[in-house]
């Protein structure tokens, strides 16, 4: 396990040259650095091999959180914008570790959020998890967490920009919503804990990506943004979000979960026997 303190996470310097990455075998990936902020056009929480192993588009960026405590707003995420680094979600985060998987820890007003990302072998699906726990003896009438996703849909070698063709309509059914702004390209279906929805869409202009601007690339981008989930936290501790380009059941997160640890937990096993074996 790789575990990183708080002094760590904090130190953004520190936190951007350290970066993680999940992969799900079929040349598709989710990466970005320990705080969440994006620097490489690369980045992103689910890069789909269309035609794998190749064919690889960046589908969903990131997820802008805010956790919403008796109305004080809380924003977790972190990105950088021309000449200021907004919001700045790091300064909340106690801790990240590899234990198998990426997971972020904040601290709140008393509440802990961890947060868990890992792709299921085989499939263009990434699952995010988030558990929290409160206070004993904590009294806040009301504790939400408002989830936005944003969109690039472009080649990973590229950045997109705002425009005219795509298409903001979201599709709802038991659950999920789905996402197709070009119909060349793949769906984005969104599985979800039971959450109000907010329809409205917009764009986030002008995300930097200070490697790729390092490297003398276009390093400028801007991302949609076709809906908001709202989950309520007073009646649930455990959130699910599964991003996929196929269909899934939010209520599955912690079964794809145990398999995907029993699957690495074997690979494990099998390079150290064979190490031990090599050793005679």
């Amino acid at each position: 396990m790789i575990k990183l303190g708080q002094e760590s996470c904090r130190d953004l310097n520190s936190a951007l040259s350290r970066e993680w990455l999940e992969t799900n075998g079929i040349g598709g990936f989710a990466s970005s650095t320990i705080s969440g902020l994006n620097t490489r056009r690369y980045h992103g929480l689910l890069t789909a091999a269309t035609r794998p192993p190749v064919g690889r588009f960046v589908l969903l960026s990131k997820l802008e959180e805010t956790l919403l405590i008796d109305g004080r707003q809380y924003e977790l995420s972190a990105n950088q914008y021309p000449g200021v680094i907004h919001p700045q979600g790091f300064n909340y985060q106690t801790g990240f570790r590899l234990d198998p998987f990426p997971t972020f820890t904040y601290e709140i007003e008393g509440t802990r959020i961890e947060k868990s990302v890992f792709m299921v072998f085989g499939e263009n699906t990434t699952v995010v998890q988030y558990d929290f726990e409160q206070p004993v003896g904590a009294n806040h009438k009301e504790i939400k967490l408002q989830v936005r996703p944003l969109v690039a849909f472009r080649d990973y070698h590229s950045t997109t920009h705002e425009n005219g063709v795509l298409n903001p309509q979201v599709e709802t059914e038991n659950g999920q919503i789905t996402f197709r702004p070009y119909s060349d390209l793949p769906a984005l279906n969104l599985a979800h804990s039971p959450a109000e929805l907010d329809r409205n869409g917009f764009w986030y202009r002008n995300f930097q990506y200070a490697v790729e601007q390092e490297r003398g690339l276009d390093f400028a981008e801007d991302l949609f943004s076709p809906c908001a989930f709202t989950f309520d936290l007073n009646s649930a501790n455990k959130i699910n979000i599964i991003a996929s380009t196929e269909r899934h059941q939010a209520g599955n997160g912690d079964t794809y979960r145990q398999s995907e640890i029993e699957r690495r937990s074997t690979i494990n096993k099998q390079t150290m026997q064979g190490m031990s074996s090599s050793c005679y």
